[in-house]
């Protein structure tokens, strides 16, 4: 965990400098890998987390969903177990971003989701010899800003709530 944030600490640095708008047959290829891991949650397919490097992290909407890929899958396995669906994501736009040299690969996406309604994400993936792994996904609900503070107040009541499982 120590090396991800590290590393994650020095893409903050350094990216800006670095960053480029992925080429249009890289972007396709990202797509596609991407697109291919969602719709393995789709169909509960169990090598959705094949596609998790293996130190890995998702961070889930809710602020106790911080795992690394192992830790993930044994939180997962109810909902891919026996089960035609576990989560459906489906991406309406994407923005693919790369290194100097296209070794390290980040995009944003808005999602439309089957449990959530509109969701946002962005991801880091490395490019490895044997394809491509995600390092590094992060899942958020698009709250309209709207209602942000409905949200908010509906939060600071679940926290407070005497026996909450919310720390």
């Amino acid at each position: 965990m120590k090396r991800l944030l590290a590393l994650m600490a020095a893409l903050l640095i350094t990216l800006p400098a670095m960053a480029a708008n992925a080429d249009p047959a890289l972007k396709k290829q990202v797509d596609a890998f991407v697109d291919s891991w969602h719709d393995d949650a789709a169909h509960a397919r169990m090598a959705y987390f094949d596609k998790m490097a293996p130190d890995g992290v998702y961070i889930g909407t809710d602020r106790s969903e911080l795992w690394q890929r192992d830790a993930f899958k044994a939180w997962a396995r109810k909902y891919f177990e026996g089960k035609k669906s576990a989560w459906s994501f489906k991406a309406t736009r994407r923005n693919v971003y790369t290194s100097g040299d296209g070794k390290l690969i980040w995009f944003d996406e808005l999602l439309d989701t089957a449990n959530m309604g509109h969701c946002m994400a962005s991801g880091v993936i490395r490019k490895t010899d044997k394809g491509f792994e995600i390092l590094h996904y992060q899942l958020s609900m698009a709250v309209p800003n709207e209602v942000a503070d409905q949200v908010t107040e509906l939060v600071r009541k679940a926290e407070a709530t005497p026996g909450s499982a919310i720390h």
